[in-house]
């Protein structure tokens, strides 16, 4: 049988215990985890992106099993059906946290058939004494059957400005 990502609710907080018990009973699973700093300091802590989430990566015939894991709450229904998320989404939240820190999400449009996109907005400059001033620029992915897009804030230096789409999104870091 196929298998395919589904996200779950976990209860509030429990995303990294949802994820070990996961991988303890050998359930490939992703919780993906933002780098954010910390106040006046230079130290990053990690929290998870999407707040009571977890990516699980199975058969429909483990959906009834994994339901009934502590902690979980259900899985992410879209009309009836829980959600199969595509491969392509994951991959793609798992390259964008690897680059970017301080990623925020949005909610987006859900639309099971569209692709994934990478936008940025082209940054603004200015000349105001003779000096440049360059607005920092922000990058986006749409993960659109999630619902969600990732957002980061980035400089022009480690970005490529692009509007198109992309089966796999090629982030620069």
């Amino acid at each position: 049988m196929n298998k395919n990502w589904y996200a779950v609710y976990t209860k509030a907080k429990c995303e990294n215990k949802v994820s070990s018990l996961l991988t303890k009973k050998k359930i490939d699973n992703y919780c993906p985890f933002n780098k954010v700093s910390s106040g006046n300091y230079e130290k990053q802590l990690l929290s998870p992106l999407f707040p009571s989430f977890v990516f699980v990566y199975t058969t429909p015939d483990q959906l009834e099993y994994i339901k009934q894991l502590n902690d979980i709450i259900n899985f992410v229904y879209w009309l009836g059906q829980p959600v199969q998320l595509k491969g392509i989404e994951i991959e793609s939240i798992q390259e964008f946290v690897a680059v970017y820190n301080n990623v925020y999400i949005e909610k987006s449009e859900v639309s099971l058939n569209k692709m994934v996109r990478v936008v940025t907005k082209q940054p603004m400059i200015s000349t105001e004494d003779d000096v440049i001033v360059m607005n920092r620029t922000i990058i986006k992915l749409t993960l659109p059957t999630l619902g969600f897009t990732l957002c980061a804030h980035t400089t022009q230096e480690n970005m490529e400005v692009s509007e198109k789409e992309y089966r796999i999104p090629q982030l620069v870091s």
